[in-house]
């Protein structure tokens, strides 16, 4: 998979170079803070279950769009964020993590429900119809695509890379990209279930 990118990931990336020195918001990851709209969405969970962000309320959200057969990008954001969640005061207990499919021809609720729980019981797979994962990426501006198959019917998929967190309200709080460490992304998790504004 070619690593692709958010627009959102790639405009905050140049603003934090430019205000570096001057940031004084407590967070090691970037901050969505009136940025981004509030978590919403309706979709099927890797059960079989049809959820939407209230099925996720008072719990701190971790939006990833990916795919199940990806081989580099979405397996180590995935266990970053599962090393991460385990090292909370927590252990992951109050949060959730989404794992998005942006390639549902493929990714049966089976194949993303073991997917999913390979990294750990908060890790769900949710699988939506073209109109669904179009209105959700939509929402967030993540960048998908996928290519022409080839004979065997194989074909490529590119997805941004950054990690839509939210708060146990469904604010949107922060924004956890691939240069972020497993002990920063920890960090911003315990701040954000402590409450701490910012």
């Amino acid at each position: 998979m070619r690593r692709g990118s958010t627009l959102l990931a790639a405009a905050l990336a140049a603003g934090a170079a430019l205000a570096a020195c001057t940031d004084t918001s407590g967070w090691h990851s970037h901050s969505l803070a009136g940025l981004m709209p509030a978590l919403a969405f309706d979709m099927t969970d890797d059960s079989g279950r049809a959820v939407s962000a209230r099925t996720y309320r008072d719990r701190t959200v971790l939006l990833y769009f990916g795919y199940a057969s990806c081989p580099d990008e979405c397996p180590t954001t995935l266990a970053r964020l599962a090393q991460a969640l385990e090292r909370t005061k927590d252990r992951g207990a109050g949060s959730a993590v989404l794992f998005v499919t942006v390639d549902p021809e493929r990714d049966t609720l089976a194949r993303l429900h073991e997917y999913a729980q390979s990294f750990g019981a908060q890790f769900v797979g949710l699988r939506g119809t073209p109109q669904q994962l179009e209105a959700l990426t939509k929402r967030y501006r993540v960048g998908y695509s996928r290519g022409v198959p080839d004979a065997k019917g194989d074909y490529e998929v590119t997805h941004g890379t950054g990690v839509f967190v939210f708060d146990g309200t469904g604010r949107s709080r922060l924004l956890v990209l691939p240069r972020d460490s497993t002990a920063n992304i920890t960090a911003d998790l315990d701040r954000l279930a402590a409450g701490i504004a910012g």
